[in-house]
C-alpha cells in the first residue's frame, strides 16, 4: 500500500543472538517499490509468460520481497525462460530434479555419507586412494572402521583418478561448510549444513574442469535458504556458477579471477589514474587486495540480507533474455561467454540496463566481451575511497584495512548506481581511443 512504512527484512534471515558483531542491514521492504508477491504474480499471463522487463524495473526500484526471492532468482539466473508457460517450466523442473537425484545416487554409491544427513571435515583417503581410518571421520560418518564402506574401498583396487580427486575435496568442502554463514539461525540445524555439503560435493563431481574451490560455499549458501527443494537450490547454484566459474579456473600458473583484476586495473587507470599510480607504488598494481570482493561477490562486505539485495540488483542490471537458451544448448558446457548469443536480435526492453549499455557499445568493453558489473562495483568502491587511500595508505596493509572498514557501510543500490556511472564513463573513454 502506498504510503505504508518500510518493513525491516532481518526477520527472514534470523541472526543467532550471541552474534553481535554482524553488519547492520540496510535493505527494507518498501511498499510500492520492492517487488511484492502481488506484483510478481501479476507479471505473468494466464499461460505463464513473464513480463521480465517490468519485473527488472521493479527490482531496480526496491529489490525483491524475501518470500519470493528464490523463485524470482531462478529467472534472473537463467534457470527458466520468461517466454515459457507454467506447464513447460514444471516439466523442466521435474526433469532437473530427476537428473539431480541420479547424480546424487551416483555420488552416494562412491561415498555413502552423501545424502545421509551428515558430512565430513577430515580426509577419508590418501592421494594414492588408500582409506584413512581417521577417528574424527568415523565419528562424523557413523561408519566405523569395520563398516562395509571401508572394506569395499580397500577391495576395489586402484581407484579412478577422478574419484580420488573428488574424494580428496570432500573434507575441504566440509571445513568450509562449517565456516559458512554460521551467524545465521538457519545453519544451527545440521540438516541444513548437510544439504549445503551435498550440493557442493555433487557440483564438484559433475564439474570436471573446475570442481570445488574455496568461496563456492558462500555463493551456494543463500540458495539453500531460499529454495526449499534441494535439487532446485542446486540448479540455481549451477546457473550462478555459469557466470562465475571462470574466476575459479586454475591453470597452474594463474587463477581465472586474475583476468578480472587486470580489467579492474585498466578501469582504475582510466577513471582515476592518480589512485592507480599510488596503488602501483605501494606494490598493489596487481589488485590482489580486491580478490575477495570479486570471488564471493561482496558477501563479506555486506550483511547477509544486503548481499542478497546487491546480487539481485546486479543480476537485474546484467539480465540477458537469451541466457536461458544459451545455457540449454546441448553443446554448451562452459560458462556464459558474453556477446556469444545467436539467433534473432534480442529486445532491448527485455534486457537489464547494464546489458543495454553493452548492446549500444556493440559488446566491446574488452577483447573477451562485456565485463561483469562486479568489476565496476569494485572500481566504484575504490573511487569512493580514493581520497582516504591516497592520504592514509602507506602500504598494502593500509589498503586492506581501509577496504575492510567498508563492511556494513555500503548501500547496495548506491553501489550499483556508482558502478553504472563508472561503466558509462569507461565506455566513453574507451570509444575515444
Amino acid at each position: 500500500m502506498w504510503g505504508a512504512a518500510a518493513e525491516p527484512a532481518d526477520s527472514y534471515y534470523q541472526i543467532r543472538p550471541e552474534c553481535t558483531d554482524v553488519p547492520n542491514t540496510r535493505f527494507k521492504i518498501k511498499p510500492g517499490k520492492t517487488l511484492s508477491v502481488r506484483k510478481w504474480q501479476a507479471a505473468f499471463t494466464p499461460e505463464g509468460f513473464l513480463d521480465i522487463g517490468k519485473t527488472l524495473n521493479r527490482i531496480q526500484r526496491g529489490g525483491i520481497h524475501p518470500s519470493i526471492r528464490g523463485e524470482v532468482w531462478e529467472f534472473l539466473l537463467g534457470c527458466y525462460d520468461p517466454k515459457s508457460t507454467f506447464e513447460e517450466r514444471e516439466q523442466i523442473r521435474q526433469r532437473r530434479r530427476s537428473q539431480y537425484a541420479s547424480w546424487k545416487q551416483e555420488c552416494k554409491q562412491m561415498f555413502p555419507v552423501i545424502g545421509s544427513g551428515g558430512f565430513i571435515t577430515a580426509p577419508v583417503i590418501t592421494e594414492k586412494g588408500q582409506p584413512i581410518l581417521d577417528p574424527l571421520v568415523l565419528q562424523e560418518t557413523n561408519l566405523g572402521e569395520n563398516s562395509d564402506f571401508f572394506k569395499e574401498l580397500e577391495s576395489r583396487g586402484p581407484l579412478d583418478e577422478k574419484v580420488i580427486q573428488w574424494m580428496l575435496t570432500l573434507h575441504q568442502i566440509g571445513l568450509d561448510v562449517n565456516r559458512t554463514d554460521r551467524t545465521l539461525v538457519f545453519y544451527e540445524k545440521k540438516e541444513n549444513l548437510s544439504k549445503l555439503w551435498d550440493i557442493l560435493a555433487l557440483y564438484a563431481w559433475i564439474d570436471n574442469d573446475v570442481g570445488y574451490c574455496q568461496g563456492m560455499s558462500d555463493l551456494c549458501s543463500p540458495m539453500i535458504m531460499l529454495l526449499e527443494d534441494e535439487a532446485d537450490a542446486f540448479w540455481c547454484f549451477e546457473r550462478l556458477m555459469r557466470r562465475l566459474r571462470g574466476n575459479f579456473r586454475s591453470t597452474g600458473r594463474s587463477v581465472g579471477v586474475e583476468a578480472q583484476l587486470t580489467h579492474l586495473s585498466t578501469i582504475t587507470q582510466i577513471i582515476d589514474p592518480k589512485l592507480h599510480h599510488h596503488l602501483e607504488n605501494l606494490g598493489g598494481g596487481d589488485y590482489l587486495f580486491a580478490i575477495r570482493m570479486i570471488m564471493v561477490q561482496f558477501r563479506r562486505e555486506f550483511s547477509f540480507c544486503d548481499s542478497l539485495y546487491l546480487w539481485e540488483m546486479m543480476w537485474g542490471l546484467e539480465y540477458d533474455p537469451e541466457m536461458y537458451s544459451l545455457y540449454e544448448e546441448p553443446e554448451f558446457e562452459g560458462e556464459r561467454t558474453e556477446g556469444s548469443s545467436k539467433g534473432k536480435p534480442k529486445s532491448i526492453k527485455q534486457c537489464g540496463k547494464y546489458e543495454r549499455e553493452n548492446m549500444k557499445n556493440g559488446g566491446k568493453a574488452s577483447a573477451e566481451g562485456p565485463l561483469p558489473i562486479a568489476v565496476f562495483l569494485v572500481a566504484s568502491v575504490l573511487k569512493d575511497k580514493s581520497s582516504k587511500l591516497m592520504t592514509e595508505a602507506r602500504g598494502l596493509d593500509d589498503v586492506v584495512k581501509i577496504l575492510n572498514d567498508i563492511t556494513g557501510n555500503l548501500d547496495a543500490k548506491k553501489a550499483c548506481s556508482g558502478a553504472m556511472k563508472l561503466h558509462k564513463k569507461y565506455l566513453k573513454k574507451q570509444a575515444k581511443k
